[in-house]
């Protein structure tokens, strides 16, 4: 009991000793580890993750059994690596970063009755498209803004309406083989090129209108819907993962939580981050005060 009492004791000593700036530093530092966890799971990093540890591994023993020839060869291993990575992985670390800042912004649209009406006409054309075995490529931006893929396109700028992503889609229609973006709830532009997914690890019966899909999701924060021209399936790739089979009533739930409650969520943590940078400010007001 009495060890149990000095750890709390020192506990409580440490938290009074607590700083506004050292909470703001612990949150970053969490929010950091978070976002390199997430790099881990989603992208290739898993695998190089595994290797690293293991040479790691090798190295401490090489240490401990003063295994001097191995141990140096291990350290400049490590030190080249770190160049190796950001070259090899350069895709992912980019999208890390634009994740990090695009989780600091808030799509202003989100939300909004334009986003509402552009997420009902187009559960709406999914469905009668899945129903007539119309393929389609939809794709919802967010933060990362998908110029360079609205270049490769028509720009159309209208209200989004199931007829016209229907009229889009038709397989007679000339921009019917690309993918329609559609941008602060308007549909922006149509026949648009999309990158591939680079992953090996697909089914054989998803076709390329998935694997762009999925290609995309994996390099920005979009929401990409597809429709199998094959089988009239419905399905959705968010961060390179694709869900597949939806009925109607599952991709209008969906589309709402990514597209609607997340915005809630972003702007719940805007004003935690506010209310810790006033606090922040306040204290360096104080300490600016007593020191004069």
């Amino acid at each position: 009991m009495q060890a149990i009492a000095s750890v709390f004791n020192n506990a409580l000593n440490i938290l009074s000793t607590m700083r506004i700036a050292d909470v703001i530093d612990i949150l970053i530092v969490a929010y950091l580890i978070y976002e390199g966890i997430w790099l881990v799971r989603r992208t290739n990093f898993y695998n190089l993750t595994k290797g690293l540890g293991l040479l790691l591994l090798v190295w401490a023993l090489a240490e401990v059994f003063r295994l001097n020839m191995i141990s140096s060869l291990l350290r400049k291993a490590v030190e080249l690596g770190l160049i190796v990575i950001v070259i090899l992985f350069q895709p992912e670390l980019r999208r890390l970063l634009e994740r990090m800042g695009s989780s600091l912004t808030t799509n202003r649209s989100a939300g909004s009755p334009t986003m509402e009406t552009a997420i009902t006409q187009t559960v709406l054309a999914c469905k009668e498209m899945s129903e007539s075995r119309t393929g389609a490529l939809i794709i919802f931006e967010r933060n990362v803004r998908l110029n360079t893929v609205m270049g490769t396109g028509t720009i159309v700028n209208a209200d989004v309406s199931a007829e016209l992503l229907k009229n889009m889609f038709f397989n007679k229609a000339p921009l019917h083989d690309g993918a329609v973006i559609i941008r602060d709830g308007r549909l922006a532009a149509a026949g648009c090129v999309l990158p591939l997914t680079q992953s090996t690890n697909l089914s054989k019966e998803l076709g390329m209108r998935h694997r762009a899909g999925i290609g995309l999701s994996e390099q920005s924060d979009a929401v990409v819907v597809i429709v199998s021209e094959e089988t009239g399936a419905i399905s959705m790739a968010v961060d390179g993962m694709l869900k597949r089979h939806l009925s109607a009533p599952t991709l209008d739930k969906l589309l709402h939580s990514e597209l609607v409650v997340e915005d809630e969520k972003k702007k719940r943590g805007s004003a935690f981050l506010s209310m810790f940078a006033g606090l922040f400010k306040r204290e360096k007001d104080e300490n600016s005060k007593s020191n004069s």
